[in-house]
């Protein structure tokens, strides 16, 4: 099995939660799939666990991608660290578990991709700022983005700096509502791919905001939101040629 391939012109393809149409996703596996794929980015997502690390996963109960269901926030690292995962079969693989954040930052790193962060749930100011300092040690925070549906972590880290690409997602219509949200703090949007119109688009470029979408896994639906010069595809299988 393979990637669909498009003619991605300039828009930039981010691989969701790694390669996950091939790989498990928010794997180390599904990360490196994308590593050695013209995958601008690999997008994952975030939790704190009970002790206060930070462990990378979609859920907030481990029971979809393993054979036992613990929920990530009120468990303790070693806990969901000793977990084995299954693959996209359903069979248990003993080189699956779940990643750090540092794992994941230095595979982005070590393949010379952008990494593209969502902050599961809402994050306090402390915790956020910590991640920040974990970025910086382990990686480059102007070649990351962060992504999240809640508008307060969003605020939170344009506090701390004014250089970071930030995208807020969302699923709700493009309207000036929103366009107003996003330029209140310069930030970027991240919506749901079937939103998108080739009009609301070109709208959102005239307001300096650069649009993500998720997530895209028709190969002609895909093509037609390049063609329409959208700025970042977000997809589980399609990538450029």
């Amino acid at each position: 099995m393979d990637t669909v391939k498009i003619d991605a012109k300039s828009t930039k393809m981010i691989a969701h939660r790694g390669v996950s149409g091939i790989e498990r996703e928010n794997t180390a596996a599904a990360f490196v799939a994308a590593g050695n794929r013209s995958y601008f980015g690999i997008e994952t997502d975030v939790h704190k666990t009970a002790d206060g690390q930070y462990i990378i996963i979609h859920d907030d109960t481990t029971g979809r991608v393993a054979g036992k269901d613990l929920q990530v926030e009120q468990s303790t690292f070693a806990a969901l660290r000793a977990l084995h995962l299954t693959d996209r079969d359903g069979q248990a693989r003993k080189d699956l578990c779940l990643p750090t954040l540092s794992e994941y930052l230095h595979i982005c790193k070590t393949y010379d991709k952008t990494a593209v962060l969502e902050l599961k749930n809402h994050f306090e100011k402390a915790d956020i700022a910590e991640i920040l300092k974990i970025v910086e040690k382990e990686y480059t925070p102007e070649k990351l983005i962060f992504i999240s549906f809640d508008y307060e972590n969003m605020v939170n880290l344009r506090a701390l700096s004014d250089k970071l690409t930030l995208q807020f997602l969302c699923t709700c219509e493009v309207d000036e509502a929103l366009i107003e949200k996003l330029r209140r703090h310069a930030l970027d949007l991240d919506i749901l791919e079937s939103r998108l119109t080739e009009q609301n688009i070109a709208l959102l470029h005239q307001n300096g905001i650069r649009v993500n979408c998720w997530t895209a896994d028709d190969r002609d639906r895909a093509q037609a939101l390049a063609d329409w010069h959208v700025d970042y595809i977000t997809s589980n299988i399609v990538e450029g040629q």
